[in-house]
């Protein structure tokens, strides 16, 4: 599962800049990341087992997680053809995220399984457009408790 991801190094500059313009807008990632600096003081990256992230931090209620697992709930192959450590117990982990204090969201394709999964639970899903590397539009499935600021974004 992602915790840190980290595809930035000096001898990959050209790759990474090739990466952003195929994917992303530049203006955007921009805006981003000087949203993301104004807070940066506040935000904890752990390169570990997520599981044992959550468990550890679970109770605290002012902590807040950001879940972003590979996609392979469904025969799904992306996450296993994109990273080393692609196997997830998907009900462990929606198990785990009903037992944070503190918020969370939760990014995953969207699913018929998934959709199961956050229903059982009692999480709220929204889809969400995205565009994959190839720039075909997809929807990503947001998961959470309450989700209505997602409403107001759109």
């Amino acid at each position: 599962m992602r915790v840190v991801y980290n595809f930035c190094t000096a001898n990959r500059s050209a790759a990474v800049w090739e990466l952003i313009h195929s994917r992303w807008y530049p203006e955007t990632i921009a805006k981003r990341i000087s949203a993301i600096v104004s807070v940066a003081s506040k935000i904890e990256f752990y390169h570990a087992d997520a599981f044992e992230i959550l468990e550890e931090h679970k109770t605290s209620q002012s902590t807040v997680f950001f879940i972003d697992p590979p996609y392979t709930v469904g025969g799904k192959r992306a996450g296993s053809r994109l990273y080393n450590h692609s196997f997830v117990d998907h009900s462990r982990l929606f198990s785990l995220a009903k037992e944070i204090k503190g918020d969370f969201l939760m990014t995953y394709d969207n699913a018929g399984e998934v959709q199961r999964m956050a229903m059982e639970y009692g999480f709220e899903t929204r889809a969400i457009p995205m565009k994959n590397t190839h720039h075909a539009e997809l929807d990503e499935l947001l998961i959470g408790r309450d989700l209505t600021w997602a409403d107001m974004a759109t």
